[in-house]
């Protein structure tokens, strides 16, 4: 590999000029981790199974190459789908094909991006002219194969992005409809941020030979975050995040709910205390989420209030601070979380208030990152009634006795709760999680309810994107009795 002095650039990785130009009028200098490692091998018509988050510059360490390869050897007759890059949600759908056409500048190439939530004409129109690169969400793509508008059979290229979420939405049965639709022959690519066994597995039934990209979000995660975890009762987060915003004067941060009613009813909260807010989650239209994003981006909105489903598009430069304003029960999504400041090198903050109820969930969280998040107690709302009880398991309430009502047992350390670590614990947490993450369906998909997870009802009969709420219809009994949230 060539390299200018100690720093690896576009052109080394084996790049044709025509997408040279296209990355230098993006402004980009020199790739990233994820790109440098993974734009050879890929060049090479290896397959590739990459650990990498958004934001990590991901979408173009795929996108360049199949770009390429696919300008090389330009097919006769009529054009047919030759990749398929599979997203789990809109927002990060549309984030890909926007970059497929900054990339694509100045190549023949026809590409376009489909999901639920909208009317399917425009797309299956843009389908009948013929397509190079198609981008899509899996209940939208599955509704058009069978409707006979898709045809996956000439597929070269598979890229499945956010696999763990995928999995997380319940996507499985969808992602394995769709290998079963693609030919025998193709180059393979699995991203995602995290590698559990589910992902393992999920990557070993189709990858062959792939080369093993890991950039790890847990340096992101501890090296340029500083953390701060808060406890608080719940009647006291409200007046703490407006303490917070206010004397931190921030101008652009991510405040994290678990449900979407409340980010709707955070953000009317917000507003009451003069800080312009919007939330952006599965039951707001695709415009007002667009609507939202671009505010946020151009600085009108300083707070992006969100659930997680509706978060993991989000890649916005400058986001300063992240607030955890509910814990997550998801460990892994906290690192997802917090990932979404401290870009570029840039440095960034990340509260997290715990409250009574969500001690387990610290406690999994901090098996997970391998570290005691500091404990902020210089506020007037620090209850010390929220700390996780020794010996208490990930995911597991705190028993609640008239012994210990109004006892300090627990009390914080000066730097930070020494939660218990090990690998079963936090297991037991991922389990539990699985199980009590999404929501049961809403009374106008009822006829669908049973039917494998899809993307909802639109108006005219398509399915909505399952981000629209993140439901799983096997679960929802399970709901019921864990506790989960209802998104």
């Amino acid at each position: 590999m060539i390299e200018d002095g100690n720093m690896t650039t576009f052109q080394s990785l084996g790049l044709v000029d025509t997408l040279l130009r296209a990355v230098e009028a993006e402004g980009y200098e020199s790739p990233t981790p994820v790109q440098e490692q993974s734009i050879p091998p890929l060049l090479a018509g290896r397959d590739v199974l990459g650990v990498a988050q958004t934001g990590t510059g991901k979408t173009a360490a795929f996108t360049l190459p199949v770009l390429q390869i696919m300008d090389r050897n330009k097919p006769g007759g009529k054009r047919h789908i030759r990749a398929l890059i599979l997203s789990p949600t809109r927002e990060l759908a549309a984030q890909i094909d926007e970059r497929l056409g900054a990339y694509s500048e100045n190549m023949d190439v026809r590409h376009r991006v489909i999901f639920g939530g909208v009317n399917q004409n425009p797309q299956v129109r843009a389908l009948q002219r013929g397509l190079d690169v198609l981008v899509a969400t899996p209940g939208r793509l599955l509704d058009l194969v069978g409707q006979g508008h898709i045809d996956l059979s000439r597929i070269e290229f598979f890229v499945l992005d956010e696999a763990d979420r995928m999995l997380d939405m319940g996507f499985i049965n969808d992602i394995k409809k769709v290998l079963k639709l693609l030919p025998n022959r193709r180059q393979n690519l699995l991203f995602s941020a995290t590698m559990p066994k589910s992902i393992a597995t999920l990557a070993g039934s189709f990858l062959n030979d792939a080369v093993m990209v890991d950039v790890s979000p847990k340096e992101m995660t501890v090296d340029r975050i500083q953390q701060k975890i808060m406890f608080v009762r719940k009647a006291d987060k409200r007046r703490l995040i407006v303490k917070l915003i206010k004397e931190q004067k921030v101008k652009c941060g991510i405040v994290f709910t678990r449900t979407k009613h409340g980010a709707n009813r955070l953000v009317k909260q917000l507003d009451q205390s003069h800080i312009s807010a919007a939330a952006i989650h599965g039951n707001k239209s695709q415009g007002a989420r667009t609507k939202a994003l671009e505010g946020f981006k151009k600085g009108s909105i300083p707070i992006l209030v969100a659930t997680d489903i509706a978060s993991r598009g989000i890649d916005v430069e400058g986001i300063t601070h992240v607030f955890n304003y509910d814990l997550p029960n998801i460990p892994e999504s906290y690192v997802h979380r917090i990932g979404r400041t401290a870009r570029a090198g840039r440095s960034g903050v990340a509260y997290a208030f715990c409250d009574d109820s969500e001690s387990g969930y610290l406690v999994g969280i901090q098996n997970l990152i391998g570290m005691e998040i500091p404990v902020e107690t210089q506020n007037p709302f620090h209850f010390e009634g929220a700390i996780p009880k020794p010996g208490q398991k990930a995911g597991e309430m705190k028993k609640k006795s008239s012994q210990n009502k109004n006892s300090n047992e627990g009390r914080p350390r000066q730097h930070g709760y020494k939660g218990k670590r090990g690998s079963n614990s936090n297991n037991n947490n991922r389990g539990q999680s699985r199980n009590s993450r999404d929501s049961k369906p809403n009374n106008n998909n009822r006829g669908q309810a049973r039917r494998k997870p899809s993307e909802g009802s639109s108006s005219n009969g398509s399915r909505n994107d399952r981000n629209s709420g993140g439901r799983s219809n096997n679960n929802s009994g399970n709901n019921r009795r864990q506790g989960g949230p209802r998104r």
